[in-house]
């Protein structure tokens, strides 16, 4: 379903705009709506991207068994 809103834009700003959709032969509505899905299609990725990670680290990770060496060796100065 789509709603129509209303925008208050600078008038040069929309000149230049009206000008871009021309050139590239489509509307400045349907510039307006491929930005705005762009940008919540972002959102969402970067959400569960974050979501993703942080379940990573809540669950940890398995490093192995082994201690290869103690703290003091391997910050000893030479």
């Amino acid at each position: 379903m789509k709603q129509n809103i209303t925008l208050a834009l600078d008038r040069e700003l929309l000149k230049k705009v009206k000008v871009l959709a021309a050139k590239k032969d489509t509307s400045v509505t349907r510039m307006l709506t491929k930005q705005l899905a762009r940008i919540v299609s972002e959102e969402d990725h970067y959400e569960s991207s974050k979501k993703r990670a942080l379940a990573r680290l809540k669950k940890g990770f398995h490093l192995g068994d082994r201690i290869l060496a103690q703290r003091e060796e391997l910050h000893e100065r030479r």
